[in-house]
């Protein structure tokens, strides 16, 4: 599960092999719903092949898609912060290959455990920092004068 080995590059083999120990290898069909804005965040993946459409429910239509996300890439970190509810939806679009985890698990290993607590938290901070950074780009895309600025 070389995914978790990139996950978590500075923890020690021990602290590695505890994640692998939770983590089960699932295969998802395409337009599998994983989970529903509001809903209580219980789980989370490390996708390993496909794609995953993150989504927000718009009243009075079709939800609107706000990421794609792929192989490598975290699904979910609403797990991680209280009340534990997702902030999206999220939908594979393909068939999707990924590593899943008990969040619940993973936040007892987390709270007993301060360096792989830290790890944690810096990857999922790490993550949400690199998707806002992504949303605010898109943002200048669509909004900005001249766009974001960047040379095509």
């Amino acid at each position: 599960m070389t995914m978790i080995e990139n996950m978590l590059d500075d923890l020690p083999p021990d602290r590695r092999r505890q994640l692998t120990d939770i983590a089960v290898e699932v295969s998802l069909p395409r337009a599998t719903r994983l989970f529903e804005e509001g809903r209580r965040a219980d789980r989370f993946w490390i996708i390993r092949s496909g794609q995953v459409v993150l989504d927000q429910h718009v009243p009075g239509r079709r939800a609107a898609v706000v990421e794609t996300l792929g192989r490598g890439e975290l699904l979910g970190w609403s797990w991680m912060f209280p009340p534990y509810l997702w902030h999206l939806g999220a939908e594979t679009v393909g068939p999707v290959d990924a590593v899943e985890f008990d969040a619940r698990a993973i936040r007892e290993l987390c709270d007993s455990d301060p360096v792989l607590g830290r790890a944690m938290y810096r990857y999922v901070a790490k993550t949400v920092a690199d998707r806002l950074h992504g949303t605010r780009t898109r943002l200048l895309d669509l909004y900005g004068p001249q766009g974001s600025g960047l040379d095509p």
